[in-house]
């Protein structure tokens, strides 16, 4: 069986992450909360054992864990780095996730 490379558009995919982002953040990081313009929550990655240090902006998806200099630019690379995915197949997912086929 021949696989076919499709490119994927990161743009649209963070834009359509973004337009549902509060959503979203509520179920990758659950125990979370919003506090300002900012989604606070523990590091699911490490032993975090108080929030404050892992936020992600909910306006840009911006994050950050200021604890240990991890950090990235939307909401693709936050689903990365939560599920250790390239970012290829992070955009790949979301999109399937969205039912996203082009």
């Amino acid at each position: 069986m021949t696989q076919h490379w499709t490119p994927i558009d990161y743009a649209a995919v963070n834009a359509l992450c973004l337009s549902r982002f509060d959503s979203l953040l509520a179920t990758w990081l659950a125990d979370g909360r919003l506090w300002g313009r900012e989604w606070v929550a523990l590091n699911p990655t490490r032993a975090d054992r108080r929030s404050g240090s892992f936020r992600i902006n909910v306006d840009t998806g911006r994050w950050a864990d200021f604890a240990t200099s991890d950090s990235g630019g939307d909401p693709i690379s936050l689903f990365a780095y939560l599920n250790n995915l390239p970012q290829s197949r992070a955009a790949r997912e979301l999109k399937a996730q969205f039912g996203v086929t082009a």
